[in-house]
């Protein structure tokens, strides 16, 4: 029984420009669906509600996307343009570039906080040419560094793990304050008192709330993750000495 082959927008062929909606253009589409998402998160994007914004009918809209699919297809895409993977041309390199694109895909996510849910969503199945240049270029990371073609990989999608895992949160909570108004110090404030109480009867959680004290969140959440990279980063510097 053959097999179905894997559609995408970027497999199917490219339709020609219709005569109807001239100005009407795939890149003003992407633009205008990353706006509405960026305001509004993933639940509201419709192709009803894109077209309005557009001053288009939704059917122009499916001349350039047959559906919603293709179309997060392509602002996912769009947005992975913006992450920066710095070249390594030695090996003494590596961590830095390494550090480096985990922080830009981390800024990447929590300024487009729906990212993170569609990629959990379809997982890395995306063709796009952002995605197959950023892929490639992160691979070229641990290449540099000195590992062998799969165990590059490998590292690669470990750091991305961490990174995607850790930022989901950040731009759920991003997500979270500017639906209700308030800023980080204003949530902080109204949620920590009750935090405390609720660990008073847990000596561990007693004595971690009062080690962080007053601390502020934004600085904690930077610190986390630098943790928590470097740690990763540590044991793929050892498991490359071990070598």
């Amino acid at each position: 029984m053959a097999t179905e082959e894997y559609t995408s927008v970027w497999t199917r062929p490219k339709r020609g420009r219709r005569r109807e909606h001239p100005a009407l253009t795939q890149e003003q589409i992407v633009a205008e669906a990353i706006k509405l998402l960026d305001a509004d998160g993933l639940e509201a994007l419709t192709m009803r509600k894109l077209g309005a914004a557009l001053g288009a009918v939704a059917t122009a809209v499916y001349w350039h996307v047959a559906n919603k699919d293709e179309l997060l297809e392509l602002v996912v895409d769009e947005v992975y343009g913006e992450i920066e993977v710095p070249d390594v041309t030695e090996p003494g390199q590596w961590r830095d570039a390494a550090d480096a694109a985990a922080r830009s895909l981390r800024s990447m996510i929590v300024r487009h906080p729906w990212v993170a849910p569609t990629l959990a969503d379809v997982g890395m199945n995306y063709l796009g040419p952002n995605l197959m240049r950023v892929s490639d270029a992160m691979l070229g990371v641990y290449l540099g560094a000195g590992f062998e073609l799969i165990e590059a990989d490998q590292a690669s999608k470990t750091v991305l793990g961490y990174v995607i895992g850790i930022a989901s949160v950040e731009a759920a909570t991003a997500s979270k304050l500017k639906r209700s108004g308030e800023d980080m110090a204003a949530w902080q404030a109204a949620v920590w008192p009750a935090a405390v109480r609720a660990a008073d009867p847990h000596p561990r959680m007693r004595a971690l709330y009062a080690a962080y004290g007053d601390a502020d969140l934004v600085e904690g959440s930077e610190d986390a993750f630098s943790y928590g990279l470097d740690r990763i980063l540590d044991g793929l510097q050892t498991r490359l000495g071990r070598d």
